[in-house]
């Protein structure tokens, strides 16, 4: 089924599903010791709604590192087979430096996915928090070729990605995100190269303890970065009718990827979610 945006009643139905993919998730990490923090719109809607932003469809969880290794390492076939993992790794078609646990016999194909030829479930999104620099100059150097390459790695596979800017600075990123594949596809640049160089620059400080993690792959890199103290312990907080975990302060999270009015909600126009081009509930309900 084709949407480009979603009826009231579709959306609704998404987020239910979401919940119980997610319910399973969060029993799956307890029984397993493998801790996780809800992030992005999951954190914000945790504060702010007490649960999905009205508008949002999609989960996103981050982890780190130590615990994202072993998540993948157990997560893929769980619950008898009704659950598989998603990534670049697994599929060098997926264009995303994250990974994806979705519901076997579902189907969630956005745009990008509909372009480069992957196959996905309704899911929710893992981001996998590295550890970066203490030292900022070596931070820069880390973050920048991490997020350097992974942006080329997304426009190595898709010429127009999907960006939230809009008139004159809209159309000169789709101009040269246009380009810039091109070259790449002229010079026979392999995505799996790109995406080898970015993982290796993110995970350049695996074995170094360091006070910062972050994920450095957002539209800006450093709006996902924090202490390890802001996170740990992580804590419980109601997500419609289930507990989350989530950071122990979520306001040092939320404030620097969304502003300190992060509790405001933006004016409609400002609102974006991503509506699939096919959406298959696989007889969920």
């Amino acid at each position: 089924m084709l949407y480009k945006e979603y009826e009231p009643e579709i959306l609704q139905k998404l987020q239910a599903i979401e919940l119980k993919i997610l319910a399973d998730f969060a029993n799956f990490c307890e029984e397993h010791e493998i801790d996780y923090f809800g992030c992005g719109g999951t954190m914000l809607g945790a504060v702010r709604h007490k649960g999905f932003i009205p508008w949002d469809d999609d989960i996103d969880i981050g982890m780190t590192r130590e615990h994202y290794d072993k998540f993948l390492a157990l997560a893929d076939n769980a619950y008898d087979g009704r659950y598989r993992i998603l990534n670049a790794e697994i599929d060098p078609k997926f264009s995303g430096m994250l990974s994806k646990w979705y519901r076997v016999g579902t189907l969630f194909r956005d745009k990008d996915s509909m372009v480069t030829g992957y196959k996905a479930g309704i899911a929710i999104d893992i981001f996998c928090f590295d550890n970066v620099a203490d030292d900022d100059k070596a931070l820069r150097r880390q973050a920048m070729s991490a997020w350097g390459f992974g942006k080329l790695f997304i426009l190595r596979n898709i010429s127009k990605p999907t960006v939230y800017v809009k008139g004159f600075r809209g159309k000169v990123t789709a101009g040269i995100s246009m380009v810039v594949n091109g070259v790449l596809r002229l010079l026979h640049v392999s995505p799996s190269f790109l995406y080898r160089k970015a993982d290796k620059a993110a995970q350049k400080y695996k074995d170094v303890e360091t006070d910062r993690v972050a994920f450095l792959f957002d539209p800006t890199p450093y709006t996902s970065m924090l202490k390890r103290s802001d996170i740990y312990p992580t804590q419980f907080l109601a997500f419609e009718n289930i507990k989350l975990r989530f950071t122990n302060k979520p306001e040092a999270y939320l404030e620097g990827r969304y502003g300190k009015d992060y509790m405001t909600p933006p004016a409609e126009d400002n609102r974006h979610n991503h509506p699939p081009m096919e959406l298959d509930f696989g007889g969920e309900e």
